[in-house]
């Protein structure tokens, strides 16, 4: 099963390494940003990495984790008119894009044709907070509350916010494996 991924900052490239690290071997990754140095402290890249862009350097520390990764990397600003083609191929799909915007056209536009996750309120230092709600395919995780806007970006936080999502996936995957086998 292949997994889409639309953003890979500090949720997607998360995700994405919970997921490689679990056995997930197939993944699609959509970005059009570059790795900058505010970045390092939350997302799976590194200072050498500074520059080049987000999907090419996840796709190398991915691999350097697992050979024999399928991945497919694409260097684009995901759009209304792009989107179903970009994860066309795609069974889940996980939503990292940073603008409100942006998130609410990949929702309307893939989450009534597949599962996905996505994230709100990942900004600040509380995890108590951290909670998920379901909107129709979509599972949101995060303290729907704090923003970036109002708050720094954490690791510890984006990266539990990630977790959680890792983890709703791999129940998906589960769930359908269990499906097909009995």
């Amino acid at each position: 099963m292949n997994i889409g991924i639309a953003g890979v900052g500090g949720i997607g490239s998360n995700v994405a390494l919970n997921l490689v690290r679990s056995g997930i071997d197939r993944l699609t990754l959509v970005d059009f940003d570059r790795v900058e140095p505010s970045n390092l402290n939350r997302q799976f890249y590194f200072a050498d990495q500074v520059g080049r862009l987000k999907v090419e350097a996840l796709a190398e520390n991915l691999r350097r984790i697992r050979t024999g990764l399928r991945l497919v990397t694409r260097a684009e600003r995901i759009d209304p008119h792009n989107c179903r083609v970009l994860f066309a191929d795609c069974e889940l799909i996980v939503e990292g894009l940073d603008r409100i915007g942006d998130k609410k056209m990949l929702l309307e536009t893939l989450g009534a044709t597949r599962p996905m996750v996505s994230a709100c309120g990942i900004a600040g230092m509380d995890l108590e907070r951290i909670t998920s709600r379901r909107l129709g395919t979509c599972t949101v995780f995060g303290d729907f509350a704090t923003d970036c806007h109002a708050a720094p970006l954490y690791a510890h936080k984006v990266v539990t916010v990630a977790n959680h999502m890792s983890a709703h996936l791999l129940r998906l995957l589960e769930a359908s494996h269990d499906n097909t086998t009995g």
